[in-house]
């Protein structure tokens, strides 16, 4: 078992599943995932903190991703964390952080 870089999520999509299909007929899939986490503060009361996941697929799995999941549906991801750069229009470098899902699991909800 490997467990160099792998990344276990459960949440909810925040969108519709972006599909980018390529000239060579592979195919990409792009979502975001909300994953939430509670815990009671110093004061005492429940907090609640969301954090937001850039998913992204290939092949088989961005087929079931373009299928199955609608936004606001609950889905469990395996895959490993990937970082990425581009140059924006003003030439400016911006950093992405993803999520590459080798595995997906359809739970309830929508």
């Amino acid at each position: 078992m490997s467990l160099r870089n792998k990344v276990t999520l459960i949440g909810f999509t925040g969108k519709e599943v972006e599909i980018i299909s390529f000239e060579n007929g592979n195919v990409k899939a792009a979502v975001s995932l909300a994953t939430s986490d509670h815990y009671t503060n110093a004061k005492g009361e429940k907090v609640e903190e969301t954090q937001w996941h850039n998913l992204v697929a290939f092949g088989k799995t961005a087929e079931i991703f373009q299928k199955y999941v609608p936004k606001g549906k609950e889905i469990a991801v395996e895959g490993k964390l990937t970082y990425r750069s581009y140059d924006d229009k003003d030439g400016v470098k911006r950093y992405i952080t993803e999520i590459r899902v080798d595995e997906i699991l359809l739970l309830g909800g929508k």
